[in-house]
């Protein structure tokens, strides 16, 4: 579903999961969203917090809230959802409460205009502590001579706390990449870069990171006319002696079609299995998530990689197939 939409597995998850509750066990709830009183975002908020239920908790929870759809928006719907849950499963809501801890994590969700959002899943009360830490922080910086806005402030002091200082010896730099063609990078072009698992990104803050003394960043240049690499990092001019590093380079995302997630934080695999006498040479590595490069072995999934070209076909369970050409920057 998610390849033939062109949408991401999870966003394909919550279609089927929504889809399933509103047939099956909110009735109500989808008889107002069929007479057009709530719209699927509200029937989200609905359905979501009542996945876990009992069908019994569920039927309550439909009734009581066909009551109060009127007048709210999505996030109001969520917090009279929460209060209801309680009131209907007070045990089983003290239970998920706990077992929700389980499934504690961090996304990273692209923007637009060169903006990300990063994403925390966390326990109610260590989120907290952690907001009130920062906006402290925040808060003390703020001045006669200072310009940033609160919330400007609020996202340098997290990006420093989670970052570190230049100097701070804490923990390794995460190694980003960051494509750009030659002639952007010495100021005589202005062609977009690219940032890998993002996108495209001005020439200006391309230079910017190439040039700071204290970024965590790896610079790639890349031919004007192909978009092949041609220097990583600073000072060389060759592939990297790492075959391991050149594949991340050249790859630069998941090469699975629809997915964006950076090749520096996937696995780099021989196309054909060692065992096959897949041979190590850099036209036979690809690089994949790690669902994905799971979901390979899988019973029914067919990889088809052209070595000549680097298009890559996966054909799915049903027969359909789906195709990625390599990757290049845009110019």
């Amino acid at each position: 579903m998610a390849l033939g939409l062109s949408i991401t597995v999870h966003k394909a998850q919550r279609m089927v999961a929504l889809s399933i509750m509103l047939a099956h066990r909110l009735p109500a709830t989808f008889a107002a969203m069929r007479r057009g009183d709530i719209d699927s975002a509200k029937a989200a908020a609905i359905a979501e917090p009542t996945a876990w239920l009992s069908d019994e908790h569920v039927r309550q929870v439909d009734v009581l809230m066909a009551e109060r759809l009127a007048g709210r928006n999505p996030g109001q719907l969520r917090r009279t959802v929460a209060r209801v849950v309680h009131r209907v499963d007070p045990d089983g809501a003290a239970a998920r409460a706990q077992a929700r801890r389980r499934d504690r994590k961090v996304e990273l969700l692209p923007g637009c205009d060169s903006m990300s959002t990063l994403v925390a899943d966390l326990p109610v009360e260590t989120a907290s502590a952690a907001y009130t830490r920062v906006d402290r922080l925040a808060r003390r910086l703020r001045g006669r001579d200072e310009t940033r806005t609160l919330d400007q402030l609020r996202a340098d002091v997290f990006a420093d706390i989670i970052l570190g200082s230049p100097g701070d010896a804490s923990g390794a730099k995460a190694e980003i990449f960051v494509y750009v063609d030659a002639k952007t990078l010495a100021g005589a072009d202005d062609q977009p870069a690219e940032l890998a698992g993002y996108g495209p990104i001005p020439g200006w803050l391309a230079r910017q990171i190439a040039y700071d003394p204290g970024s965590t960043w790896r610079r790639i240049v890349t031919d004007p006319l192909d978009g092949q690499p041609i220097d990583v990092g600073r000072q060389r001019y060759r592939p990297p002696a790492s075959t391991d590093r050149f594949v991340r380079v050249r790859d630069r995302e998941c090469r699975f079609p629809g997915c964006h997630r950076p090749a520096q934080l996937g696995d780099n695999d021989h196309h054909r299995p060692w065992g096959r006498h897949g041979r190590t040479d850099t036209d036979q590595l690809i690089n994949y998530c790690r669902r994905h490069h799971r979901l390979k072995d899988k019973t029914g999934w067919r990889y088809d990689l052209d070595i000549e070209t680097g298009v890559l076909t996966v054909t799915t369970p049903s027969g359909k197939r789906y195709r990625k050409a390599p990757a290049r920057v845009s110019g």
